[in-house]
């Protein structure tokens, strides 16, 4: 069967200003980079559907009604993992270092290089695939421990604190033959090369059920 072809990533720009709209969008083209415009943030709020292509936000800081990063709090509220560049004008520093503080990827000021922007959401885009691929790579991990049987579950949390196979043996009654066909499959549903690669799992599935 022939894998799907990555989904190519979206530049979501959110600006009163048309001008800015319509410069950002050639710009965007001159890279063969598709990009999706909205004019105010209510309007990309009522078509937005979740995180569904890779991409990035270039928002405007200061717009009617609702800020630039008001959005996207109310998007980080909404689980959107894109990152975020905040556009700002002359004496918004201020603001845009709160904005920092508050999680988007960088502001910059208007009015802006070409090259200085397109740098920055090359970057944007390079950070959303990094989160993508461990988000993929934490929902793999989650799908094989979804095959361990309860025993086999058992021993895996044992194992990655250290233990020796006998000790697990007497802590949870087995003879330590049975812990040692645990483990093995153990190691093999989970597709680990070693004890290492099986502890990297463990803290993964572990900071996954914290989220």
């Amino acid at each position: 069967m022939r894998a799907e072809r990555p989904a190519e990533p979206v530049v979501f720009v959110v600006d009163d200003d048309e001008e800015i709209r319509g410069a950002i969008t050639l710009l965007m083209k001159s890279i063969a980079l598709r990009s999706v415009t909205y004019p105010a943030p209510q309007a990309f709020l009522a078509a937005y559907e979740g995180d569904r292509y890779p991409g990035c936000l270039l928002l405007d800081l200061r717009m009617p009604g609702m800020s630039g990063l008001d959005l996207f709090v109310e998007l980080k509220r909404r689980g959107s993992c894109m990152p975020a560049i905040i556009m700002t004008g002359h004496g918004d520093v201020g603001i845009a270092v709160r904005a920092m503080k508050a999680g988007v990827f960088d502001f910059i000021e208007k009015p802006f290089k070409d090259q200085a922007l397109l740098d920055l959401i090359q970057q944007a885009l390079a950070q959303c695939s990094q989160v993508a691929s461990q988000a993929t790579r934490r929902g793999e991990i989650a799908a094989r421990a979804r095959t361990l049987t309860p025993r086999e579950r058992e021993v895996m949390d044992q194992v990655v604190t250290g233990k020796l196979n006998k000790l697990i043996a007497s802590d949870l009654k087995l003879s330590t033959r049975t812990v040692e066909l645990h483990r093995a499959r153990v190691m093999e549903k989970m597709g680990a090369k070693n004890f290492s690669d099986l502890l990297r799992m463990a803290i993964a599935l572990q900071s996954e059920a914290q989220r």
